[in-house]
């Protein structure tokens, strides 16, 4: 993967590409068979728009890791009387499990006075790694064991949802229509058990429990309600990262919460009234304060004063009030002045609601907005200071406000964040949390204990984003959709609705609009949002068991996958600029990848407006999704793909271009055998450099292919590679490999390869056969799910079999790597030394994604890495977007051609096309 820009003035690196110019290369000078293969192969390669992949599709797992082995506390699988559901000729089927009986516990809820919060769990079951090939390859990883069963991943999502609890019976119903109350819409049941339980916690998990026996048919198992928000909290700020902001004068700040130096802390928990609870430790908690006067206040006065029918409108008004029309400020008692020896700014709250005493006015003639402003200041204010005085009272430092109260409102958080500030003199700060209403529902989701999410790493739960759900009013509303045609419904419910839907539209980009690809930005104030819309959805948290951090960072704590930073608003803009350009190839290429047909467009166009509209929402609210980088917002595009079932993009290109870098390997292959060890390395390297250029997610390079085949682009971007590059630490890897202190060879070489085409077939397998001849185990580490034009784990293997044919090196290596099972025809020549071969794996990293977090990757990952002493990170999404400043326990080589301008010049001061070959000996 790599940038995705584009800059036209710099293609000159290359003209001349488009001449057929004679040329002394090895590719087109040998007669032999696979030249002939080449001159039937390599035509001019461009992409028909409309162009059907031939073959059945592909469809890739869910989730990123395939099954490992679990010890016998994790739910038991019961496979008897399985069968396969669905259409017996559809590829990878869903299996039926009727007796399934663990893991059915899917929700919980916390019933306040004012407000139902739900917490569900929706699963996804992935295939079993069961083919020869991994076998074979998680055998030589000790990654199976005879005595253990296997199982497939128990992994899934957790979703956040909230109703008025006085509108309850909207509450059942939803339960009801996801069946959540019976294991949800994949279990095999269809009638509630009579004996089934709900674990549910808060006030109304009394008062409503006959409601749900009588409605659903279960039982309320009722949890304790501070032993639920701790264990939520705690949840929270230890599993989730970016979990915790502050708020200050409107600006969000991330917070990163150790979790080994979390405790003690002040829980402020604001509901209908407020609690405040030192927390010491798991289960170890105290309620040391609390006031009356909370959420409740607010909407009880705030409905008496202003008329308004729900929180959410009386929220909202607030947005448009001036409080100086209502309270009594420390300037208009002195005279507009700052009461400065006392530190009392002139704009300061001397009195809520006083300048009422005085106007001979009645309540019709105040602004209901600016009552709504001057009671949400008077209530925010006196929670911030007494959660402040109590943290004093017990000396702590950190204090966290939760509860629906807060809203993620800015002038809540800035309100009671300037009380926390002003009163502890800048030596306390308040903190927030992004799931702030959901503590008491996760903790007594928790309270199931065969899930045990109590246990859970940061590693085990991966935030998405709420891709294809209702979108209204500016926000995304309620769980993602979980049937495509409900999701594409969706969209073309925002172009039916007009005003009322504020989807993008498409539009002719004007004066005045944003330039997203021809969008409108949605309007998040003063919309008519639809009344069957569930008001609130702060994300899906995606729980994936298997995934791990990748056990070779030098410092976990101190890893960051984001190289650039999209905290700067022009960083932020300027990207999503990027991706919104790049969106209508790409819609083009998704309808093509499945044939071009009427139900393909349809997806095709739900697609581009549901991420059109996760652009358009970001660029309103750049913290919407927490804190982003650019691989997140990469990751955000594949993930929006995929929940519009748009498998693999970019299959039948990829193909192609395996088929024509195939074709000419063995010529690259002889050409390198003939040269001495010194000049091959070197060759390799600018080999690797040189093919990475081929990446459909980068605009310049796309356009290259516009002017020569992949043989040609690849030979005269090789010659262009001349010494120094941009980054060149090629002599100290060198000095590693080749010197005079004789070192003995690395003994495992994590290769994490990035395209597919020349980049791996040309660049990279070359490099891992050099390092096979010198005895290193070679690992290539691919992506778990596709992602641009981007090499699989699952096609790499096919790659590997034909690059063998032509070479003994690959195939004794693939076949003591277990990439090839059945012994090929021409091997009788060298059988003998295939025990000796040191073996070629490959490893899927779990990711979906263009770009690689390693605090996330798949369990085989992991375990493979425990006796890696070399990683070698190629192209920009591994080697740059997110790992240029990794540091790494063994040694490490990072090299990528820099394909976007912006990127060039941020990150080494250079230009688009300078080559980056970083070495960094083990820290």
């Amino acid at each position: 993967m790599a940038g995705l820009d584009e800059e036209e003035y710099h293609k000159e690196l290359f003209i001349g590409i488009n001449k057929k110019e004679k040329s002394e290369d090895n590719y087109k000078n040998n007669k032999g068979k696979h030249h002939n293969h080449n001159n039937s192969t390599l035509v001019k390669e461009k992409e028909e728009k409309g162009e059907s992949g031939e073959g059945e599709r592909d469809m890739a797992p869910a989730t990123g890791s395939s099954s490992i082995n679990r010890s016998g506390s994790r739910p038991q699988l019961d496979v008897s009387k399985a069968e396969i559901q669905g259409n017996s000729e559809e590829k990878d089927p869903t299996i039926l499990l009727p007796n399934q009986s663990d893991d059915l516990s899917h929700l919980a809820l916390d019933i306040g006075g004012s407000l139902i919060k739900l917490v569900y769990f929706s699963r996804h079951e992935d295939q079993s790694a069961n083919d020869k090939r991994k076998r074979s390859v998680k055998e030589r990883l000790g990654l199976s064991n005879s005595n253990r069963r296997s199982y497939p991943i128990l992994g899934g999502r957790l979703h956040f949802v909230k109703f008025e609890t006085r509108k309850i019976n909207e509450c059942l119903d939803f339960i009801s229509s996801k069946q959540l109350h019976c294991g949800g819409l994949e279990s095999h049941h269809t009638d509630a058990d009579q004996n089934a339980i709900i674990k549910a916690t808060g006030g109304g998990a009394y008062k409503y429990a006959d409601l749900f026996k009588e409605r659903l048919g279960v039982s309320l198992d009722k949890e304790d309600e501070m032993d639920c928000l701790v264990a939520g909290a705690n949840f929270l700020l230890k599993a989730i990262r970016h979990e915790a902001f502050t708020h200050m004068e409107g600006q969000k700040e991330f917070v990163q919460i150790d979790p080994n130096d979390l405790f003690p802390y002040l829980l402020v928990n604001i509901g209908s009234g407020v609690s405040m609870i030192k927390v010491d430790g798991e289960g170890k908690f105290e309620r040391v304060s609390g006031t009356n006067v909370g959420g409740g206040t607010y909407w009880g006065l705030g409905r008496l004063l202003t008329k308004c029918n729900s929180f959410d409108e009386l929220l909202e008004l607030s947005q448009k009030g001036d409080n100086s029309n209502i309270d009594m400020l420390v300037g208009d008692i002195y005279g507009g002045l700052d009461y400065s020896k006392i530190g009392l700014s002139a704009s300061t709250i001397a009195s809520s609601f006083g300048k009422t005493i005085s106007d001979k006015k009645e309540l019709a003639d105040y602004r209901p907005e600016d009552i709504s402003l001057s009671l949400l200041r008077m209530i925010s204010y006196n929670i911030g200071q007494i959660a402040y005085l109590n943290a004093l009272r017990f000396g702590l430092k950190r204090i966290f406000f939760g509860g629906f109260f807060i809203r993620g409102h800015a002038y809540t958080m800035d309100t009671i964040s300037f009380a926390v500030h002003f009163w502890s003199k800048g030596e306390a700060q308040a903190m927030f949390l992004r799931h702030e209403g959901f503590l008491g529902a996760l903790g007594a989701f928790m309270s199931y204990e065969k899930h045990g999410l109590d246990d859970l790493m940061v590693h085990h739960l991966v935030e998405r984003f709420p891709i294809g759900a209702p979108y209204t009013g500016g926000k995304i509303h309620g769980p993602p959709l979980g049937d495509l045609n409900e999701k594409i419904s969706w969209m073309d419910k925002f172009l039916q609705k007009g005003t009322k839907i504020t989807a993008p539209v498409p539009m002719t980009p004007a004066a005045g609009t944003t330039g997203l690809g021809g969008f409108e930005v949605p309007l998040s104030k003063g919309s008519t949002l639809r009344p069957d819309a569930s008001a609130l959805n702060v994300g899906v948290l995606h729980l994936v068991p298997t995934l791990e951090v990748f056990p070779l960072l030098a410092d976990k704590k101190m890893y960051e996958p984001n190289t650039i930073d999209l905290s700067d608003p022009s960083e932020l803009e300027y990207w999503l600029k990027v991706l919104s350009d790049h969106l209508p190839d790409l819609m083009d290429k998704a309808i093509a990848s499945e044939g071009g047909t009427d139900d393909a467009k349809k997806m095709g166009d739900a697609f581009a407006r549901a991420f059109s509209a996760h652009l358009a929402r970001l660029m309103e609210e750049p913290n919407a999704y927490g804190k982003l980088g650019l691989a997140n917002l990469l990751e955000m595009r594949e993930e929006c793909l995929r929940e519009f079932q748009f498998g693999d993009v970019y299959r039948s290109i990829k193909q192609r271009e395996n088929e024509a870098s195939l074709a000419v390997l063995p010529d690259l292959l002889m050409e390198l055998d003939r040269m001495d060890e010194n000049t091959r390395l070197l060759t390799l390297i600018e080999g690797v450099l040189a093919a990475n250029i081929f990446d459909w997610g980068s605009r310049a390079c796309v356009d290259l292919y516009q002017k020569g085949t992949i043989i040609e682009i690849y030979r005269m971007s090789r010659n262009k590679m001349q010494r120094p590059w941009r980054v060149d630490d090629f002599d100290a890897f060198k000095e590693r490999m080749l010197g005079a202190k004789k070192m003995p060879p690395h003994r495992r070489a994590l290769l994490f390869v990035d395209n597919s085409g020349a980049d791996i077939v040309l660049g990279m397998l070359p490099l891992a056969r050099e390092l096979l001849r010198r005895g290193t185990e070679v690992v290539l580490v691919a992506n778990s799910l596709p992602a641009l034009n981007d090499v699989t784990a699952r096609e790499l293997p096919d790659i590997v079999a034909e690059a063998a044919k032509h070479c003994d090196i690959l195939r004794r290596a693939a076949e003591a790597g277990g990439l090839l099972v059945d012994a090929m025809i021409n091997n009788s020549d060298s059988s003998k030394e295939n025990s000796s071969s040191v073996p070629l794996m490959v490893v899927e990293n779990g990711c979906g994604s263009p770009c690689i977090d390693l605090r996330q990757v798949s369990s085989e990952l992991a375990a493979t890495a425990k006796d890696a002493d070399l990683i070698i990170l190629e192209g920009m999404g591994r080697a740059l977007h997110t790992n240029l400043n990794a540091r790494f326990k063994c040694d490490a080589l990072k090299l990528a051609m820099v394909k976007n301008q912006r990127l060039a010049e941020k990150l080494v001061k250079g230009n688009i096309y300078d080559c980056i070959c970083k070495y960094e000996p083990s820290s």
